[in-house]
């Protein structure tokens, strides 16, 4: 629902906690950290260059599909979105496929 940058240690805490929520389920990593982000430590002096990768985002945008679960009743899927969406910096909403 809104841009933000996802560091990859909030992915990976997602991850675990849509696995442990659906054991029996496959879930979907759709974004993967590609954006690096360098930062120079305290107390340095300017001129010495860029600084040191501190660690990876992810860039979503809003309209993004983050995480995809398969395999489950969409009762137990929103519970294990509930779960994956107090761990994220962003709002997200949870969307269902149409039936086709």
């Amino acid at each position: 629902l809104e841009p933000g940058w996802i560091p990859s240690r909030t992915i990976e805490a997602a991850r675990v906690a849509a696995s442990r929520a659906v054991p029996e389920g496959k879930v979907f990593i759709r974004i993967f950290p590609h954006h690096s982000v360098t930062a120079t430590p305290a107390e340095t002096r300017l001129g010495t260059g860029k600084g040191d990768i501190e660690f990876w985002t992810a860039v979503v945008k809003p309209g993004t599909v983050m995480f995809e679960i398969g395999g489950v009743s969409e009762e137990i899927a929103r519970k294990a979105f509930n779960r994956v969406a107090h761990k994220l910096p962003v709002k997200v909403r949870m969307i269902g496929r149409q039936p086709l």
